[in-house]
């Protein structure tokens, strides 16, 4: 008599939307976290023991002891781009895949990066918190007066898909561009978008604004420190949607308390979700919690990607985007 055939087995360590559920339904038996905390480590590990496929957050650590629990596990699919909380080479000694999300959240994060952008430069969480507080105000022609970013170069530290995106937004809102990448975009892109290609510290010393839209790894930890932060011009802004410890926020926040800088927006943090209390007491940071992606349709669109990365290694194909 031959062994019966068992479905693999799936775990979803976070809530994710539901059409990436049913998408992993069509593979295996479904186990998924259903709360916004993070799961507990004996819960995760009772799962985890029996487990062919795991669905990762970014608040999810995947280390020796995450696949210690998961003997049988054959992949795990991170619903980010970044996978800075997966231990990739133990994973890859272990024969387990991993894989992420690139290109899906693209536009969003560049959307996003462009708000922060507007917010900084025209103070708008000043006007708003203002409002908010109930203080008593009238219009005035020297009243909480910010600056246009027409004609304002931009400076781009990372020039993927989402940092090229957010270019084509800042020219239409009238902005020259400069880069810092590891390789020349191509010269179609390059021509379009009249960018021009820069070392980082004449990138930092020259432009009016600074977007981080780098990966985070060894190389770039830090990459924004208290030097980098003194070679900025004082009235220069910094923009970070790129991961948090790409910045050394200490020396960040004594960069806007000296008048090193003019002011700064960020999405992420060092030690997210924990924010250097000195970043709360300013009024020219604008703190958003980690909103890059976070619209309907790319947060659906990610997890799809996680979901159909499971289904093709399951299946004994590739998956779709290994990192």
């Amino acid at each position: 008599m031959s062994d019966a055939i068992t479905s693999p087995r799936i775990v979803v360590c976070g809530r994710i939307p539901a059409p990436a559920i049913d998408t992993l339904h069509t593979a295996g038996e479904v186990w998924a976290w259903d709360r916004d905390e993070v799961i507990p480590t004996d819960v995760r590990d009772w799962e985890l023991a029996t487990t062919d496929a795991a669905v990762t957050l970014l608040t999810d650590r995947v280390d020796a002891a995450f696949l210690d629990a998961a003997p049988r596990l054959r992949i795990v699919a991170n619903v980010a781009v970044g996978y800075n909380n997966i231990d990739v080479a133990a994973c890859r000694e272990r024969g387990v895949v991993v894989t992420n999300t690139p290109g899906v959240l693209t536009d969003a994060t560049a959307d996003l990066a462009m708000a922060l952008i507007l917010m900084t430069t025209r103070r708008l969480g000043e006007g708003e918190r203002l409002i908010r507080s109930g203080s008593a105000w009238q219009w005035g022609m020297f009243m909480m007066l910010g600056t246009g970013v027409q004609q304002r170069r931009l400076g781009i530290v990372g020039m993927g898909g989402i940092g090229t995106a957010l270019a084509r937004r800042a020219r239409a809102f009238g902005m020259t561009i400069a880069y810092h990448n590891r390789s020349p975009i191509s010269a179609e892109v390059a021509g379009e978008l009249d960018a021009e290609r820069l070392d980082l510290d004449e990138l930092l010393a020259t432009s009016d604004i600074v977007s981080l839209n780098c990966p985070y790894s060894e190389a770039t930890h830090h990459l924004i420190d208290g030097r980098a932060l003194r070679m900025m011009r004082d009235d220069a802004v910094l923009i970070n949607t790129a991961r948090g410890p790409v910045v050394d926020e200490a020396a960040l926040v004594n960069a806007l308390r000296e008048g090193f800088i003019g002011g700064a927006g960020l999405d992420v943090y060092e030690n997210e979700p924990e924010v250097h209390p000195g970043l709360l007491t300013l009024d020219n940071v604008v703190l958003l919690p980690h909103l890059g992606s976070a619209t309907v349709e790319t947060r659906t669109a990610m997890a799809q990607l996680a979901a159909h990365n499971v289904v093709e290694v399951l299946a004994g194909r590739a998956p779709i985007s290994a990192v």
